[in-house]
C-alpha cells in the first residue's frame, strides 16, 4: 500500500516492494520518523559523508536524498523498494548510492545511521566493517522500536563504536546515541561463521557449513532444515533443482552432492545469504586439494540475489525446495510464501515439483491445492510437514 510519511523535509509517498494494494503494511515506521526529527532538532550538519544501514524500504534515504546519502542493505527487495520510492517522490536514482553489505565500505562516514537490524550477528558485521571508516567528529545514531533495542545492542554500539547513550522513547520507538571513541581496541569480527553439520542427515552430515552474519540459524543446523534433509527428493541426472530462499545453501549443497550432474540454482533476497550459500557449495564440492576460490568439479551451480523466481524463465526448472519464512521484519504474514508458490508454479516445467517445509500450523497444503490443484504428504513430525506438489 502507498502511504504518507511526515518529515522535517517534507511529505513522503512510500510503499514496500514488490508493491501490493492488498498489503495494509507501512514502508515506514515510528523510529524512522523519530531519527528524522532527531536530526533536524539537533541541527545535524548533514554536508558531509552520510551512511544509512538497514533502511528497510528507503524511507530514510529517500527523505534525505538532498544530501546524497550512501545507502547499505542486505536486501535486495529493500534495495528496489529505495529506487521504487525514489522515483515516486521525484528523486533522480542517483541521488543515492547504493551499497549492499558484501560491497566495500566508504573510507570516510561523518554521519552514520542504523536503522537496528533484527538480527544482532548482522549489527555486529556491519559496525565491524563500518567502524575504521569513522572518526572523532562522526555523528553515530540508530533507531528502532523499543522491543527490537536490548542491552545486547547497546553493549555492541559501546564495545566496537564507543559510548552509547539512548533517548527517552517516542510512539514506542527509541535512538540510540553513541560516540566514537579514538584508539578504542576492538575484538576480530568473528563473521563468517564455520560449524559442522551433526549426523543423521543424509549426505551433507559432517560437512561444513559458511554462514555470513545475520542468515537464520548461524551457529546450528535448525530442526526444520534437519527434517527437510532427511526427505529431500532424489533428483535425476542433469536435473535443474533451485533452492529458494536458500539462506546458508545447505539443501542446495545436499543435493549437489548427492546428484553430482544437477544444475543447482541459490535463490535469495539477502545478499548474506547467497554470499553464504555459495561459500558453503565451494567448501563441499571442490576436489581435493584444490584451493577454496576453485571452481567446483562436481555439478554446477549458480547464486542468484533476486526477488525470488522473478528472473527465472517460465518452465526451466524441475524441482523447487523451500522453507518460505512467514514474517516479514516483525509481522507475521504469509505474503512471502504465496509469492514463493506462485513464482515456482510459473518456474517448473509440466510435471515439475515444489518441495516445501513449513510448520504444520501454517497451512501451507491449501495454498498448494488451490494453486497447484494437488499436494502430497511426504512425511510429518510433531511440528513439521513436507509437503510435494506437481505441475501439472
Amino acid at each position: 500500500m502507498n502511504d504518507r510519511m511526515a518529515t522535517p523535509w517534507g511529505e513522503l509517498t512510500l510503499a514496500r516492494f514488490p508493491e501490493d494494494p492488498r498489503d495494509r503494511l507501512r514502508a515506514w515506521d515510528a523510529s524512522d520518523a523519530y531519527l528524522l526529527r532527531h536530526l533536524a532538532a539537533s541541527g545535524t550538519s548533514l554536508s558531509g559523508s552520510v551512511v544509512v544501514v538497514g533502511d528497510r524500504w528507503g524511507a530514510l534515504v529517500t527523505a534525505l536524498a538532498s544530501h546524497r546519502p550512501v545507502q547499505i542493505t542486505d536486501s535486495y527487495l529493500a534495495r528496489e523498494a529505495t529506487r521504487a520510492n525514489l522515483r515516486r517522490n521525484g528523486v533522480d536514482e542517483d541521488a543515492v548510492r547504493l551499497l549492499t553489505t558484501r560491497d566495500t565500505p566508504p573510507d570516510r562516514i561523518d554521519v552514520l545511521l542504523v536503522h537496528v537490524p533484527k538480527s544482532l550477528a548482522l549489527l555486529e558485521d556491519q559496525l565491524h566493517r563500518l567502524a575504521p571508516a569513522l572518526h572523532e567528529g562522526t555523528v553515530v545514531v540508530g533507531t528502532g522500536m523499543v522491543k527490537e533495542i536490548h542491552t545486547s545492542t547497546l553493549r555492541l554500539f559501546e564495545r566496537i563504536i564507543g559510548p552509547t547513550r539512548t533517548s527517552l522513547a517516542e510512539q514506542k520507538a527509541r535512538l540510540v546515541l553513541s560516540t566514537p571513541a579514538p584508539g578504542l581496541v576492538r575484538t576480530a569480527n568473528p563473521w563468517p561463521y564455520r560449524y559442522e553439520l551433526p549426523d543423521g542427515v543424509g549426505v551433507v552430515s559432517g560437512r561444513t557449513v559458511v554462514n555470513h552474519a545475520g542468515v537464520f540459524c548461524a551457529d546450528r543446523l535448525d530442526i526444520g532444515t534437519r527434517f527437510f534433509l532427511q526427505h529431500l527428493p532424489r533428483t535425476r541426472d542433469a536435473e535443474r533443482v533451485v533452492d529458494l530462499g536458500c539462506g546458508n545453501g545447505v539443501v542446495g549443497t545436499a543435493v549437489a552432492l548427492a546428484n553430482p550432474r544437477a544444475h543447482v540454482l541459490f535463490v535469495d533476497e539477502s545478499y548474506q545469504a547467497v554470499a553464504s550459500a555459495e561459500a558453503t557449495y565451494r567448501e563441499n564440492t571442490r576436489g581435493p586439494g584444490q584451493p577454496e576460490s576453485s571452481p567446483a568439479p562436481s555439478g554446477s551451480a549458480e547464486f542468484l540475489v533476486g526477488d525470488g523466481l522473478t528472473d527465472v524463465p517460465n518452465g526451466s526448472v524441475d524441482v523447487v525446495l523451500t522453507n518460505p519464512p512467514f514474517h516479514s521484519h516483525q509481522a507475521t504474514t504469509d505474503a512471502t510464501a504465496w509469492r514463493m508458490f506462485t513464482g515456482a508454479r510459473r518456474a517448473l516445467r509440466p510435471g515439475g515439483e515444489l518441495w516445501v517445509i513449513g510448520n504444520r500450523h501454517l497451512g501451507y497444503h491449501l495454498k498448494l491445492r488451490r494453486l497447484f490443484g494437488n499436494s502430497e504428504l511426504v512425511a510429518s513430525d510433531a511440528k513439521f510437514v513436507v509437503l510435494k506438489a506437481v505441475r501439472k
